[in-house]
C-alpha cells in the first residue's frame, strides 16, 4: 500500500485529489495539510511513502516545507512532488534543489497522476526531459549569467563511466535504457546509479538531474 500526504490550502483540491487516489486500489491518503508547517507536523507523523505538496501556501509554504522533509534523516523514505499550477517555475526548480522528486501541474490527467505517484513511490523521479530542460535549463543558465560554470569538487569522485552514466539520467533516460545505450545489464546500470548518487550525496534521481545541470555536463539547448 502506498500511502500519501496531500498538502495544499485549497480544500476542493486536496479533496479532489483525495477522491481520486483512495478509489484507486493500492493506494491510500494518510494525512491532509492546508500548509506547510502542517505538512511537516502531519509527515513526520505519519511517514508517508509520497508528499503531494503545493507550493504557494500560507505561513510556511510549499519550498521551505519540502527542505524542511528533505533534511530529515527520519523521513529519508517519503518522496516529495511538487504541485504547480504552470511547469515554468522558478519555485519548481528551487524545491527540486531542496530534496523534491518531480512535478506535477495541478490540471494532469488523472492517470498521469497515479501514474506518477506509483513511479516515485517506487524510487522513480517525476520529471519529464522536455519539461525538466524548460525548468532546470532556464533557471541554471540565469543563476550562472551566461558563466560556464566550474565542475564541482565532487565529480572527482565519480568514475567516467559514473559521469557517463549521471549525463544519461539527467537527459531523462531510465536504467533500462541507460543499459542499452551502454550495452551493459541493467542491474550494472542500477549499481552505478546508485553509486553515483551515493558519491554525489543525492537523494534521488532528481537531484542527479538538478546536479549534472548544475555542474555544466548538461546546458540548455543540448538535448533539444
Amino acid at each position: 500500500m502506498i500511502s500519501v500526504v496531500l498538502a495544499d490550502d485549497q480544500a476542493l483540491v486536496r479533496a479532489g485529489f483525495r477522491a481520486l487516489l483512495d478509489a484507486e486500489p493500492g493506494i491510500e491518503v494518510v494525512g491532509e495539510a492546508a500548509d506547510g508547517l502542517r505538512a511537516v507536523e502531519v509527515v513526520a507523523a505519519q511517514r508517508p511513502d509520497v508528499v503531494l505538496m503545493d507550493i504557494r501556501m500560507p505561513g510556511v509554504d510549499g519550498l521551505e516545507a519540502t527542505r524542511r522533509i528533505a533534511a530529515d534523516p527520519a523521513l529519508a523514505g517519503t518522496r516529495v512532488v511538487i504541485l504547480t499550477t504552470f511547469e515554468l517555475d522558478e519555485y519548481v526548480f528551487e524545491a527540486l534543489r531542496a530534496g523534491a522528486s518531480g512535478f506535477l501541474v495541478k490540471d494532469t490527467e488523472p492517470v498521469d497522476l497515479l501514474r506518477g505517484v506509483r513511479a516515485v513511490a517506487a524510487g522513480d523521479a517525476l520529471l519529464s526531459p522536455s519539461v525538466t530542460r524548460r525548468v532546470i535549463g532556464s533557471f541554471v543558465s540565469a543563476a550562472a549569467g551566461g558563466r560556464t560554470p566550474e565542475p564541482p569538487r565532487e565529480l572527482g569522485q565519480l568514475t567516467d563511466r559514473e559521469r557517463e552514466v549521471l549525463v544519461l539520467v539527467a537527459e531523462g533516460l531510465s536504467n533500462d535504457e541507460i543499459a542499452a545505450r551502454l550495452v551493459i545489464s541493467p542491474a550494472t546500470a542500477k549499481t552505478h546509479v546508485s553509486r553515483t548518487m551515493i558519491k554525489l550525496a543525492a537523494r534521488d534521481r532528481a537531484q542527479l538531474v538538478v546536479y549534472a545541470y548544475e555542474a555544466g555536463l548538461i546546458r540548455p539547448g543540448w538535448l533539444a
